[in-house]
């Protein structure tokens, strides 16, 4: 009996855990492997350009949209997220060569310096669009990127 009990006990644990990865959103911060992640998974890129240390707006679109559980719902077998951040402060610094990858996608992508700054990609990093945040709730911007996913 106590078998039995400990089967039924780990198939459970298993199927939640598989319920918990078919939910989970994929973060990239390199460009060339987002784009063959993408391919290979028919997904698209949401690439965002943020401050993760100094840009409110930034803190907030990560904490209330993609840290969400509906956008995490929602986007995992659709997207996912190339994030690109500029921190201010010397204690969040990247690296030399993460720094130089996400400045030269700023010079082709976010010319503005808008942060955030939020496109959505196709697999092969072509722009389908740029949805602004402003702030929405995230069930608002789930339908600004809705009409642009192919």
């Amino acid at each position: 009996m106590k078998y039995v009990i400990l089967l039924i006990s780990f198939f459970f644990g298993f199927s939640v855990f598989l319920n918990a990865q078919e939910t989970n959103l994929l973060w990239f911060e390199d460009i060339e492997i987002a784009k063959s992640y993408a391919a290979e998974h028919e997904s698209n890129i949401l690439m965002v350009f943020s401050g993760s240390d100094w840009c409110k707006p930034c803190i907030q679109f990560k904490k209330d949209i993609l840290e969400s559980k509906d956008f995490t719902s929602w986007g995992s077998s659709k997207l996912i997220v190339l994030y690109l951040d500029f921190p201010a402060r010397k204690k969040n610094k990247l690296s030399p060569s993460q720094t130089e990858h996400n400045e030269k996608l700023a010079e082709q992508f976010n010319k503005s310096g808008a942060f955030p700054n939020i496109f959505l990609l196709d697999k092969k990093a072509k722009v389908l669009s740029n949805p602004p945040f402003k702030g929405q709730e995230v069930n608002d911007f789930i339908g600004s990127l809705e009409t642009n996913l192919k």
